[in-house]
């Protein structure tokens, strides 16, 4: 081939300009055959527990109930709330409370029944022991019965063998005998020829080792001072 021509041909190649578009779409193939099943996966890891839900509505109110039999009643509990007259043995057992406080400082004491008698085995005349027990806010020894009289005499030391009672004297008259309250004497153990009433109104009153009573002129003699509470 000569240079002209092949010059020639590649000028016409050059000039010609390819133009590509996609063609139609092809027939749709025929179903394929169904594939094989795959082996069986690996199971899961179990989930933890859910985080919990917001809290129902309340519910509508029921209807009221059937009344139901009254109770058997209660005891009356007490308290210092409670009203005394519904209550009296608060007050008592307040006050009895404060007597056994009171019966511990002293260096005797006995009880008969509901009372105590409480002595610190000192001394003195009648007047003095009436002071003294009034001090303290009791009342000086009165037995108002044979157990009370006789645990009066366990105060009595090796030596001396009488304590003071509270037998008001000055107030007696005839066989009216009275307290230092002057009320009238429920039990008396009087010895022999007592009271002596020809110094029952100056003279005083006090317990011998024996447990009797009898009238003494020498109220400032010393005896035992014994008080009740």
């Amino acid at each position: 081939m000569s240079p002209l021509l092949f010059l020639c041909i590649l000028c016409l190649s050059a000039r010609i300009t390819y133009t590509q578009f996609p063609g139609p779409p092809g027939l749709k193939g025929e179903k394929g055959d169904r594939g094989v099943s795959g082996t069986q996966g690996v199971p899961g890891l179990r989930g933890g527990p859910g985080i919990p839900g917001l809290p129902g509505r309340p519910g509508e109110s029921g209807d009221v109930g059937i009344y139901g039999l009254p109770g058997h009643p209660g005891e009356t509990v007490c308290t210092e709330a409670t009203v005394e007259s519904s209550c009296p043995d608060v007050q008592t057992l307040k006050s009895r409370l404060a007597e056994l406080e009171l019966a511990i400082n002293y260096h005797f004491v006995r009880r008969v029944g509901q009372k105590y008698f409480v002595s610190n085995k000192e001394r003195g005349s009648f007047s003095r022991a009436v002071e003294f027990c009034s001090q303290q806010h009791i009342e000086l020894a009165l037995p108002q019965n044979e157990e009370e009289n006789n645990a009066l005499t366990q105060v009595f030391g090796d030596v001396y063998k009488a304590a003071w009672i509270s037998v008001n004297n000055k107030k007696a008259e005839g066989n009216f005998e009275v307290d230092m309250k002057n009320q009238r004497l429920t039990f008396t153990k009087w010895g022999e020829g007592q009271p002596d009433k020809s110094i029952q109104d100056t003279g005083c009153t006090m317990l011998s080792e024996n447990g009797i009573w009898q009238v003494t002129p020498e109220c400032s003699m010393n005896a035992y001072i014994i008080c009740q509470l």
